[in-house]
């Protein structure tokens, strides 16, 4: 009898290691071996293989499941991710273990940002939501040093142009404030590096304060102090 077999970049994907095209990158990589045996593009397991990744056995998910989606109020000072030379407080240390899984971020946010972080145990899921040609929406609280002129909002809704290419807002909204600083609420469909920061920076204007209060339709809850699931 033979047994039934699922693609094995499928199946890690599954096991919460990352999105397909990033198990698919680990595999051309040469990081994965199956039974011993380094694994290629288009191998396919079933439930009696062991895989390793990187050396390290990894607890295989051939089903189907719910993806978990966890929202967390990130605070300044910490980052997104595993590892930090630098020895740095991450936001992976803040959320709840899950069995048989790992948490993947939806995005990141810097060092100095704080607001809205979307987790899942679904690499595929996080990868759609972040990949620029489903243009997910992302929604921003911004103080600045400063305010912005109307031609410079126009600018800022037209193109403005970085280091990595021309980047835009879809929507700029004053919301006032007192004495030096300025608070706006800006929205834009990508998340490249410490965009928003940069984009100000364009138009001569310095970033005292970033919150990311929306993710697509997740908003930030008021209440969050932490994380919870959803």
């Amino acid at each position: 009898m033979t047994l039934p077999t699922q693609k094995l970049h499928k199946v890690l994907a599954q096991s919460g290691l990352g999105s397909r095209r990033d198990m698919e990158t680990l595999i051309a990589g040469g990081e994965v071996r199956v039974n011993g045996q380094v694994a290629t593009i288009g191998t396919r397991i079933s439930d009696t293989d062991v895989v390793t990744v990187e050396r390290r056995r990894i607890r295989l998910n051939f089903a189907e499941m719910a993806p978990r989606v966890l929202l967390y109020h990130k605070p300044e000072g910490e980052i997104v991710s595993r590892d930090d030379p630098a020895g740095r407080a991450s936001v992976f240390e803040a959320l709840p273990r899950v069995r048989g899984a790992k948490w993947v971020s939806v995005g990141r946010l810097d060092f100095n940002t704080s607001g809205l972080l979307i987790f899942t145990t679904s690499g595929d899921l996080a990868n759609r939501l972040t990949h620029p040609g489903f243009e997910v929406e992302r929604e921003y609280a911004v103080r600045v040093v400063g305010e912005l002129t109307d031609e410079q909002k126009r600018e800022a809704c037209r193109e403005i142009l970085l280091e990595d290419g021309p980047a835009h807002f879809e929507t700029i909204w004053d919301k006032g404030g007192e004495g030096t600083n300025h608070w706006y609420q800006v929205t834009l469909k990508e998340g490249r590096n410490r965009e928003v920061r940069r984009m100000f920076e364009a138009l001569h204007l310095m970033v005292g304060r970033l919150i990311r209060v929306r993710f697509g339709i997740v908003q930030l809850p008021p209440r969050l102090k932490r994380w919870r699931f959803i």
